[in-house]
């Protein structure tokens, strides 16, 4: 992106896209009971509470009725349905990591191994997007946890701190060609979660290949254990890669996600808050998902800048639009051209 002489007065900035992650689907209901809610009336709820405090996008997960994470599509349904009806302005985005087991008898005997994830692709009604991982990472995240951050959680037992530990996330071009094209033919948008340059730099060549042809919509995902880490300079560099069409949002894990947050904003890019990101505000102090937004808003209002609501959030995200050819995809995202056979120098777009 361009930072021109006028980029970070915030009258010039697009609106902030408060991008919320409310249900931590890594924790169970006694490691926060005050914010992990349970029965679907409860679950519903928090979605309308994220966007009354200031939240225009839901990154939505759900539980059954013993307070696990659901792997029933039909509960998912359910909820993207009930919230829908509830909060029809709030764009919902499905997590994409999520892996649908089989419902019925003998049903699992007729799935190939990625089809449990490629039935994100099936929900009905369909959410706004789902996020896609490009190329297979370790996911780690017990890396960058600190002194006290599992405190009082299940994090605290060492099998399922273990279990954390040695978590990958697999997404190598068989499965994400395939979804891309799932995601696209069902008209809901990707949501690409980016560890590190070199993803973005294969969403690139997605794009010059003509392999995605789209608005890109991405999260920056400073996570660490296999993600990028929390230096500054790595976001800096994350956003001067990324191109003026781009819409970029910032995600990191617990205490670093309040300073990364808020040069963010300063910067002009979006902001993901939520438990399933952070717990605290500061150590030893818990900040549910709503007070995470209320903060966001806060600090954005400080500086001036104007806070997106869900009718902003879908222009900025353009939910809905799609090209038809790499060089349209291109245009619109303010890269350069690809080079024609025997062009010599930097490829440019030619004008009248």
């Amino acid at each position: 992106m361009h930072f021109l002489d006028d980029s970070l007065l915030p009258e010039n900035q697009e609106k902030l896209v408060i991008q919320v992650a409310p249900y931590g689907p890594q924790w169970l209901p006694g490691d926060f009971p005050e914010d992990i809610p349970v029965s679907m009336q409860e679950q519903v709820q928090k979605a309308v509470d994220c966007y009354n405090a200031g939240a225009s996008v839901l990154h939505l997960h759900c539980r059954e009725a013993d307070g696990q994470g659901s792997k029933r599509i039909s509960m998912f349904n359910e909820m993207v349905d009930r919230i829908r009806t509830a909060c029809p302005d709030m764009l919902i985005q499905v997590g994409g990591s999520i892996s649908f087991a089989p419902e019925g008898e003998g049903a699992e005997a007729k799935w190939l191994s990625d089809d449990t994830r490629h039935m994100l692709a099936d929900l009905s009604p369909k959410p706004d997007q789902v996020t896609i991982a490009i190329n297979t990472t370790q996911m780690n995240i017990t890396e960058l946890m600190m002194d006290g951050d599992v405190d009082g959680t299940i994090l605290e037992n060492p099998a399922y701190a273990l279990a954390y530990r040695e978590m990958y996330l697999e997404s190598g071009p068989k499965f994400y060609l395939e979804h891309l094209k799932r995601l696209r033919d069902a008209q809901i948008q990707p949501h690409f979660m980016l560890a590190h340059i070199a993803q973005f730099e294969t969403v690139e060549r997605l794009i010059r290949k003509g392999e995605y042809m789209g608005p890109l919509i991405l999260n920056y995902v400073a996570i660490g254990g296999g993600a990028s880490g929390t230096h500054p300079a790595d976001l800096i560099e994350f956003a001067r890669r990324v191109p003026d069409g781009a819409v970029l949002t910032i995600e990191s894990i617990m205490r670093n996600v309040i300073p990364f947050n808020t040069i963010a904003i300063a910067l002009g890019l979006h902001v993901r808050v939520g438990i399933e990101d952070n717990i605290w505000r500061r150590k030893g102090e818990r900040m549910t998902s709503v007070q995470q937004i209320e903060q966001m808003v806060r600090i954005s209002e400080e500086i001036g800048r104007d806070v997106a609501g869900g009718a902003d959030a879908k222009r900025i995200y353009q939910i809905g639009s799609w090209y038809q050819s790499a060089d349209e995809t291109l245009r619109k995202l303010g890269m350069p051209p690809n080079r024609r056979t025997g062009q010599r120098g930097n490829p440019m777009w030619e004008y009248a």
